[in-house]
């Protein structure tokens, strides 16, 4: 199926590493024009790479997107290069486990900068290009945390929270433009942040054994990649009319009975 994103600038916060790596990839072998950004240029740079070795087309921005004039920055250099933004996908985010008890209101307040707020920002300083852009989309990675709970990460279940209300609060707002807003909810995925967390545990191999025993679907962890060709898909006028969605690729974790299997 032809996507028909062929040399669509495609913003991608947090695009160097594990799920938003997936996703540029996945839009660049799509023929789109993915914008990697992250706060390491190192690792921006070797995406890049990749990408381009396999002859395909990218571009990289270096941004620290918890500073607001850094996501303004991002948009800026994006139309000096390209003189558009056709759709962008929010990504960026970590889930940095500051709970109830053990939080503060410093720490609330930072994750929300490190979670959604950037969400924000980069949606309304690229909306004026989106606006003029045919076919733009806005997709939001999101997380199960904001409905299922897990304890002691208020602020990332906040944020994701968040998340959700924005994509169909945005997908109102930007019906008179044309603009489709979904999120695409990820649940236990597996990443180097998931392998970097889950070794952190006294016992991580009885804990992830655990943890995809309770995956409906083919008892395995989602892939990034089955995240990436989601959010393309969304992206493309192949889903033309998908929009205030919030659509759940986590292999029935979320919602199908726990009883099963």
């Amino acid at each position: 199926m032809d996507l028909k994103l062929k040399d669509k600038v495609i913003l991608v916060s947090g695009g160097a590493k594990g799920i938003g790596e997936a996703i540029v990839k996945v839009l660049a072998a799509e023929g789109a024009i993915p914008v990697i950004i992250g706060r390491n240029e190192a690792d921006n740079l070797k995406v890049l790479a990749e990408i381009e070795s396999a002859g395909a087309q990218a571009f990289q921005i270096r941004a620290e997107l918890t500073r607001p004039e850094e996501c303004e920055k991002v948009i800026r250099l994006t139309l000096e290069k390209f003189g558009r933004i056709d759709s962008l996908v929010n990504n960026a985010g970590v889930n940095d486990s500051v709970g109830l008890e053990n939080g503060s209101y410093e720490g609330f307040v930072a994750s929300l900068h490190k979670n959604v707020i950037h969400y924000y920002l980069l949606a309304h300083h690229a909306l004026p290009s989106l606006k003029k852009s045919k076919g733009a989309a806005i997709v939001n990675i999101s997380s199960k945390t904001a409905e299922t709970g897990q304890g002691g990460t208020s602020a990332y279940a906040a944020a994701n929270g968040a998340r959700n209300a924005l994509t169909r609060e945005w997908a109102v707002e930007l019906l008179p433009h044309s603009i489709r807003v979904n999120s695409v909810i990820v649940a236990e995925c597996w990443t180097p942040l998931y392998e970097s967390w889950i070794k952190t545990l006294s016992n991580p191999e009885e804990k992830l054994k655990d943890i995809v025993s309770k995956i409906p679907l083919e008892n395995r962890m989602t892939t990034a990649k089955e995240i990436a060709d989601t959010v393309a898909f969304l992206l493309s006028e192949r889903s033309s009319h998908t929009t205030g969605q919030l659509i759940h690729v986590d292999g029935g974790y979320v919602h199908l009975d726990r009883a099963i299997g």
